[in-house]
């Protein structure tokens, strides 16, 4: 079986997944990038994975060009993330075999709807192939309900989403109780992540009586913003900005923190933070729109979800963790298990093919849970 994945830069979220990919496969797995990994990521400590055996690097020659629209056509399975519409629309004509990898449709909500250009594109790129093997693959719980919306894949998506690697290590992980709760906040510092939400709680905790340290890492245009603020909330000695971390860098933070912090909005598609919070065995409070979050937890089970922008709700859930920290041990051991036993890429590809199996030859659907299961 050959099967080829398209999208526009390979980098570290999908190296596991097409590692898995390519030890079933062998040769018959290709990577296709249409563009290189770009600078800006370079710069930030993004791996290069030019050596990947698997990797078709679509943009450097004519030649590489040619064998990847080859590959589109004469694939058994092809996964498009982002790729020319012009190949997907040939491929469906063949009636072959398909996916779309995507996120949710409406981040920025549905005003797009009344935009001609937003109808043309459905007209052109989607309506015509509803009835062709032509599926859905979920990096959002909510991509379901936004194509469903539009009358798309409808009893065609399954789960899928990003698949950080996960170091051998973890399960040796000993969580230690710091002498002081210590919070964390990854990511870049944009307005729709919501930094300042862990600043307004942290000084909220503050006056009740609580000591806590906040931990933030990451740089972005916000930065100076968040940074007033704790200036003027006069939070200095309890919250710290370590600026870009390399990855390593960034799992030893998970594992010493007691709380992970995930306070973006519907903007935030997946959220892989999250799988490496998990993974590593930091307890969660995570905001109800990010794309990953109802995949991947279970409200007081593995982690507690909070109404999206509520800092009254973020603050009630943080303070639960405060006052058991028997929780905090029980969501990080059972959060670990999540990513350990289902949401990994030997589980995702083997699931996957399960999924293959039944749309190609029939069989029955298995019951499966996590990735490739019915969203």
């Amino acid at each position: 079986m050959k099967v080829t994945f398209f999208t526009n830069f390979i980098n570290h979220h999908q190296v596991p997944v097409a590692d898995e990919f390519f030890k079933k496969l062998g040769q018959n797995y290709t990577f296709v990038a249409t563009m290189p990994i770009p600078n800006v990521n370079l710069k930030l400590g993004y791996p290069d994975f030019s050596d990947k055996p698997y990797l078709l690097k679509a943009f450097e020659n004519d030649e590489n060009y040619q064998k990847a629209i080859s590959l589109a056509m004469s694939s058994d399975i092809v996964i498009f993330g982002a790729a020319p519409k012009s190949l997907i629309k040939e491929r469906l004509k063949k009636n072959k075999l398909t996916f779309v990898y995507s996120e949710r449709w409406f981040k920025k909500g549905y005003s797009i709807l009344f935009h001609p250009k937003f109808w043309l594109n459905l007209i052109k790129n989607y309506y015509p192939y509803i009835h062709k093997h032509y599926y859905m693959l979920c990096a959002s719980a909510f991509t379901k309900k936004d194509v469903n919306l539009l009358g798309l894949f409808i009893n065609k998506c399954f789960k899928w989403g990003y698949f950080p690697e996960i170091n051998s290590t973890n399960s040796n992980i000993i969580k230690k109780e710091n002498k002081i709760l210590t919070l964390l906040w990854v990511g870049r510092f944009l307005d729709w992540k919501h930094p300042e939400l862990s600043i307004k709680l942290v000084n909220q905790l503050k006056n009740k009586g609580y000591s806590v340290k906040l931990e933030m890492v990451g740089e972005g245009p916000y930065l100076n913003n968040i940074k007033e603020m704790v200036k003027s909330f006069q939070l200095e000695n309890e919250i710290a900005f370590l600026g870009s971390l390399p990855n390593n860098k960034v799992v030893d933070k998970f594992r010493e923190a007691d709380v992970f912090l995930f306070t973006s909005d519907r903007n935030e598609g997946w959220g892989a933070v999250l799988n490496e919070a998990l993974a590593n065995r930091c307890a969660v409070v995570a905001s109800d729109e990010i794309g990953s979050v109802p995949y991947l937890l279970e409200h007081n089970i593995n982690g507690l979800i909070f109404k999206s922008g509520n800092l009254n709700d973020l603050f009630d859930k943080v303070e639960i963790l405060i006052k058991n920290p028997h929780l905090r041990h029980q969501f990080s051991e059972n959060g670990f298990l999540t990513i350990k036993n289902t949401w990994n890429a030997k589980d995702a590809v083997n699931n996957f093919f399960i999924l293959v199996d039944h749309l190609m030859n029939h069989t029955q659907y298995k019951d499966i849970k996590g990735p490739a299961s019915k969203a």
